[in-house]
């Protein structure tokens, strides 16, 4: 196997990370049983945190970036997989602790790999990745605890990032009345595009004065926030309403009390993309290609070439970016 293209993280005298564009050798992958000629990655914002050292992502350098890979299998010791397989594979420890996505080649554990989904195709994964894996395997957990679309309006914090355009996508496909909350009232259109039925602006709640139980608005919640807008959302539930825990892009804390727990029944469902197993993540990743396949999910996604990742991560950074940004790795 010939050199290749790969983006590489090194660590910086502060101990941090800092990504470019370099040449690997196939001796330099790591161990698995699964080879993979990889077609395309995605960027999520834990990718621009880790590649520009704004936040303390990596646990081992150097270490290719991105978290997900979707391509083509070129060899395989595991009898599940064979060459010419599609495949995909996100989260666990790539492009943490383990060589990522952005490398023109791979190699994996099996455990992590999961055959492509009938009808859909490669650069449809990736414009899912883990946020649209994120936010179905939410969708997942709220339904099985008895969310539905006759309970009442679900929300979704944080709407315009690339998990919360998609959850409002799948949840407004499904039949829910979606409210999109978003600080960027110039993005209303854009959230309505993908099916939102009601925009809430932020700047329309004083998160300062959030009693213990407020007026109760929702039957479900998808929140990618965290802080206080965690606790407005836990104060405003309906009665045995239910809300899936998936980020903190506001704050990892939370101060909120019991009563939306005790008094009204609300359940507070944590979501780990990051290493749910077998059978559960090839279940969700199998209903993302059919009663949760987002039906806006070409006019969310931009594709970029390679050569231009180093250049693309400081707008997750400045929070720029809207939807999900997809990277053409090879093929």
């Amino acid at each position: 196997m010939n050199p290749f293209k790969a983006f590489e993280i090194r660590a910086t005298e502060k101990g941090l990370g800092l990504g470019s564009m370099t040449t690997m050798r196939p001796d330099q992958l790591d161990p698995g049983e699964v080879s993979l000629r990889v077609h395309y990655s995605s960027i999520n914002y834990k990718d621009a945190l880790a590649a520009t050292g704004k936040g303390k992502i990596i646990r081992r350098f150097p270490c290719v970036g991105g978290i997900d890979m979707a391509g083509v299998v070129t060899e395989s010791s595991d009898a599940r997989f064979a060459p010419g397989d599609e495949v995909i594979a996100t989260s666990f420890d790539l492009g943490v602790a383990r060589h990522g996505g952005y490398a023109e080649r791979a190699r994996v554990p099996a455990q992590w790999v999961l055959r492509l989904p009938a009808g859909m195709s490669l650069l449809q994964a990736m414009a899912l990745g883990t946020a649209g894996f994120t936010a179905a395997l939410g969708i997942v957990r709220m339904e099985a605890n008895g969310l539905a679309a006759e309970n009442g309006p679900v929300l979704v914090t944080g709407a315009t990032g690339g998990v919360g355009g998609l959850a409002v996508d799948m949840l407004a496909t499904k039949g829910y009345h979606v409210v999109a909350l978003t600080g960027k009232a110039d993005q209303a259109a854009y959230l309505k595009s993908l099916g939102a039925a009601e925009i809430k602006l932020l700047d329309s709640i004083d998160l300062a004065k959030t009693r213990p139980l407020e007026e109760s608005l929702w039957a479900g919640a998808i929140d990618n926030v965290g802080g206080q807008i965690l606790h407005w959302v836990l104060a405003t539930m309906k009665q045995a309403g239910t809300v899936a825990s998936i980020g903190n892009a506001a704050s990892f804390k939370i101060d909120t009390t019991v009563f939306p727990f005790i008094l009204r029944g609300v359940s507070l469902l944590g979501v780990d993309s990051g290493y749910m197993g077998f059978p559960t993540r090839q279940l969700v990743w199998d209903r993302l290609a059919s009663d949760l396949a987002p039906r806006h999910l070409d006019s969310m996604t931009r594709v970029i070439e390679f050569d231009a990742l180093p250049g693309a991560f400081d707008d997750f950074i400045q929070g720029r970016v809207k939807g999900r940004t997809v990277v053409r790795i090879a093929g």
